[in-house]
């Protein structure tokens, strides 16, 4: 058995690490030189705003929505994202990183007294605790799919 971890909307997540007043609004993280959208909130996704969208067209297609925009900070990123990885590591059997916010889990060998991690209910209790481990430890949302 696997699981991937994913920390949902990643950039601009973090974002939110340090600006919690923005979760429910839509937030933005643009590329480098603040070129093209790279990173988007639900929120935003909701409007219509597409990955790759360039900032330019982004203030001309919505003009009237207030739509927080960040310059891309990849240091902050890969110093959270770094942390959420190192509690997944902790917390399972063998742990390979996949990307700045991405990693997969191989689970076998959960089926020790240990773990008792045999049937699917118990995963996905597994998984269910340590997502909510980790948003309690660093604010991070985190999917988690087996």
């Amino acid at each position: 058995m696997y699981a991937i971890i994913d920390c949902d909307n990643c950039y601009v997540s973090c974002e939110r690490v340090f600006r919690p007043d923005l979760n429910g609004k839509p937030v933005v993280v643009l590329s480098n030189n603040d070129g093209c959208v790279v990173a988007r909130s639900n929120e935003a996704k909701a409007l219509g705003i597409k990955a790759g969208l360039p900032y330019y067209q982004l203030k001309e297609r919505f003009p009237n929505n207030e739509i927080t925009v960040f310059s891309s900070n990849y240091e902050l990123y890969g110093d959270i994202t770094d942390h959420v990885m190192s509690l997944v590591r902790k917390a399972a059997p063998t742990f390979y990183r996949y990307s700045i916010d991405e990693g997969f889990c191989d689970l076998s060998g959960m089926d020790n007294g240990q773990w008792s991690m045999i049937n699917g209910q118990s995963l996905k209790k597994w998984g269910e605790d340590l997502s909510a481990f980790i948003w309690k430890a660093t604010r991070m949302p985190v999917s988690i799919g087996m």
